[in-house]
């Protein structure tokens, strides 16, 4: 029985030793990318996605993707880009969700279909890093689909931007402080323009950080107070760093607010108070105000959050028809 093991073992050894050396592809340098195949998925309406395509890498952190949604075939002209960026309170979320609606993958690649590149952001969140990383990696993911437009299909002069909530907040800052420096990493490749938009769409944003601590108990808003790693009350120079109305200016694009006139997350005064401030500015802007429903357009019952969601995303299509489309209307 020992003998037969043995001849076995030394069999299995001599078939080892005479097995053809396995060869892999091995390159110059160690390579830290993500090198696993490209998740792609179909849709109706000539669109295919490319998941978790990786738009930036910071030492210390994980590799920060975006979802692009694009025309299966090359378009015979470059088509305009719209980023979204997704809610949470700045501590949760991802790429795939807005409010109620079920499949909103399926919504993204709707809007693709009627002639837009669209891309859903991850960002760094609060408990990983610190405002302004957050608006950084808005930044660098437009710089990124900007950079590769010709790969993507991308016409850069037509960019749009759309969040809900605190990607409402991240989405008007990205807007706003367009070609201001001073909140980009220590030694970013910066070029004027490059992270401008030319509309911008907010769902329940939070706008002005001061005014809605000042309308919270206590006279403080935990989960800002997160985001900008306050130790105690915030300053007010704080709160104004990262508000987006601190950043108003003639340059401001078209603005399309849409707020549920109950929110108890974020209160609609905060669009009002955004509005307002737009319109003395001079920039032009639309508001939707939505009565009975609260944050994310939820009613008090099915059918009231499906009639309002229903309406915030028919409005936000056509605005962004109507100002990033050539003839400004849908196909």
């Amino acid at each position: 029985m020992v003998a037969a093991a043995a001849l076995t073992t030394a069999t299995l050894a001599t078939a080892v030793s005479a097995a053809k050396p396995r060869d892999f592809p091995v390159d110059a340098r160690p390579v830290l990318e993500d090198r696993y195949p490209a998740r792609v998925q179909h849709w109706p309406g000539n669109v295919t996605s490319l998941a978790d395509v990786t738009y930036q890498t910071i030492p210390g952190y994980r590799p920060m993707v975006i979802d692009i949604y694009m025309p299966a075939t090359a378009p015979k002209s470059p088509k305009p880009l719209v980023l979204y960026v997704h809610g949470g309170g700045w501590v949760g979320g991802h790429t795939r969700h807005a409010g109620a609606m079920a499949n909103f993958p399926a919504a993204l690649a709707r809007l693709a279909s009627e002639g837009f590149v669209v891309a859903s952001l991850e960002y760094r969140l609060a408990g990983e890093a610190p405002f302004p990383a957050q608006l950084q990696d808005a930044r660098a993911a437009l710089r990124f689909l900007k950079g590769n437009a010709a790969r993507y299909g991308i016409d850069p002069a037509r960019t749009g931007i759309w969040g809900g909530s605190a990607g409402g907040h991240l989405s008007a800052l990205t807007a706003l402080s367009c070609g201001d420096k001073t909140l980009d990493a220590h030694g970013a490749a910066t070029t004027d323009g490059d992270t401008c938009v030319q509309a911008a769409v907010i769902w329940y944003g939070v706008f002005d950080f001061g005014a809605l601590s000042a309308s919270r108990p206590g006279g403080s808003d935990p989960a800002g107070a997160k985001l900008l790693n306050c130790t105690g009350p915030c300053s007010t120079e704080a709160y104004a760093k990262a508000s987006p109305v601190t950043y108003i200016t003639p340059k401001a694009p078209p603005f399309l607010l849409i707020h549920g006139e109950e929110d108890k997350t974020v209160p609609v005064a905060q669009s009002h108070l955004v509005e307002a401030r737009l319109r003395a500015n001079g920039t032009p802007v639309e508001a939707i105000y939505i009565p009975a429903v609260d944050h994310s357009f939820i009613g008090a019952t099915p059918a009231v959050t499906r009639s309002a969601t229903l309406r915030a995303m028919n409005a936000t299509f056509d605005f962004l028809h109507a100002r990033l489309d050539r003839k400004g209307t849908r196909p």
